[in-house]
């Protein structure tokens, strides 16, 4: 479902594999082999993974009332196992592939180029009719050529800015009055004064896949990626120096902890107290009560400081969505269920209720469900500050099929700021030039 939970890096390697069999497999409009069958028959199979799975598995037997005569199987494959999954069957022109495939976007453009008829292409199914119905960039996000549709967004996750409140009241800081990040280091050094609570955690040796989400979500607050829309790398760009060296501040003046071991420390970093934000993606705010429910009261939310005066607090920093797999000899009927899923609020608003999956179709967010105030978050209504960063202006970023490799460069570059007090632009330049090397791509100048 996200970045936090997923291991990237272990897509490169297979998509790489299956690279040399893409071009042999991509049969035309209709995929690698697939056919589009009938809309209201079939039987229809779909991989996702755990609460996701889980909540698409309640949704069948309404979907059932419309659509009778379609058998859907919803299979949890469990993440990161369902990304080699989905690989090896692209790789074997789609043998044994679900018609329904939960991807993420960082997975999305890699299968798109590695594998061309992998996905189906959903316009012709219905899919342009729901064009307008998604958060601003999520569209561009699953049609970057506007030609094709390659899939349905589902999930939106907003960066977002958790903080214990009652560290930056302990520390006489007012977190919603935060302008930039300069400001927030200098709130960092009261709170680390007054409490010993660190600001923020980062995985410094980078013992993770995901351990630049800091770095990442400055970048793209800022606008920007480790690639431009062309494609040409931006690893070395203004913004990424500008997001490095933030980061070296605040490590140079001793406001990061070290979560190195990823998810397991930061939970405990969480339990402890130990930072006093968590720079962490809309889904994270339900983590959080579940994991400490005794600091109820304690935490507050509001959007990222921007990273300069004046600049943007809103970035969709991560999303997840449903493809029809080009194999499938029943598309329409897959079609069908993703429609059903995806474009009806009722259904992304049971999803919501059910497992905190922020919902991209902005239709959704009328219900009520989303302007509740949360005991927990100090009777703040939580929703509603996710719900003002979706209807911000928001970019498409392009990952590329090369993200895995960006990213794996990107990390390495960080750890050498952190553990031993890099420059950011020449760290950074030099990731730009071996990805250059190692991709055949630009940098973009």
């Amino acid at each position: 479902m996200e970045l936090g939970r997923r291991r990237v890096l272990r897509i490169g390697g297979a998509i790489a594999a299956g690279a040399g069999l893409s071009a042999c497999s991509g049969t035309g409009d209709t995929g690698q082999g697939g056919s589009v069958g009938e809309k209201d028959r079939g039987r229809v199979t779909v991989w996702s993974w755990q609460g996701p799975a889980a909540e698409m598995k309640a949704l069948v037997p309404e979907f059932n009332k419309t659509y009778p005569e379609i058998e859907v199987t919803v299979e949890d494959i469990g993440n990161p196992a369902i990304w080699d999954r989905i690989t090896t069957a692209l790789a074997a022109g789609g043998q044994g592939l679900a018609d329904v495939l939960h991807i993420g976007v960082d997975y999305l453009p890699g299968y798109v180029e590695k594998f061309p008829g992998g996905l189906a292409d959903l316009g012709p199914l219905g899919a342009d009719a729901h064009k307008d119905a998604f958060a601003p960039g999520m569209w561009q996000t699953v049609s970057p050529d506007g030609k094709r549709v390659n899939a349905l967004p589902w999930e939106a996750n907003s960066a977002g800015f958790y903080y214990r409140a009652d560290l930056f009241e302990a520390a006489g800081v007012d977190a919603g009055a935060l302008q930039t990040w300069e400001e927030t280091i200098e709130a960092g050094k009261k709170i680390k004064a007054k409490t010993g609570a660190h600001l923020l955690g980062i995985d410094k040796p980078a013992s993770q896949a995901d351990s630049a989400n800091v770095f990442q979500m400055l970048l793209q607050l800022q606008g920007a990626f480790y690639f431009n829309h062309a494609g040409e790398i931006t690893l070395d760009a203004p913004e990424a120096v500008k997001a490095m060296s933030l980061i070296k501040t605040m490590n140079d003046e001793g406001l990061v902890s070290d979560l190195a071991g990823g998810w397991n420390a930061l939970m405990a970093s969480l339990k402890e107290g130990t930072a006093a934000v968590l720079p962490m993606p809309t889904w994270f705010g339900g983590i959080i009560e579940e994991q400490v429910p005794e600091q109820a009261g304690k935490w507050k939310v509001r959007l990222p400081p921007p990273v300069r005066r004046g600049g943007s607090s809103a970035a969709t920093v991560n999303s997840t969505h449903l493809a029809v797999a080009g194999s499938s000899p029943n598309q329409a009927a897959a079609w069908s269920f993703v429609e059903f899923v995806l474009t009806r609020p009722a259904s992304q608003v049971r999803i919501y209720r059910g497992k905190g999956i922020a919902p991209a179709l902005m239709k959704a967010y009328d219900d009520p469900v989303f302007h509740e105030p949360s005991a927990f978050f100090g009777g703040q209504k939580r929703g509603e500050v996710f719900l003002d960063a979706l209807k911000a202006p928001s970019p498409a970023f392009n990952y590329t099929a090369d993200y895995a490799r960006a990213l794996k460069l990107v990390t390495d570059a960080q750890s050498k700021v952190l553990l031993a007090g890099a420059d950011p632009a020449k760290v950074l330049k030099e990731a730009a030039e071996q990805l250059a090397r190692q991709t055949g791509r630009k940098v973009a100048r």
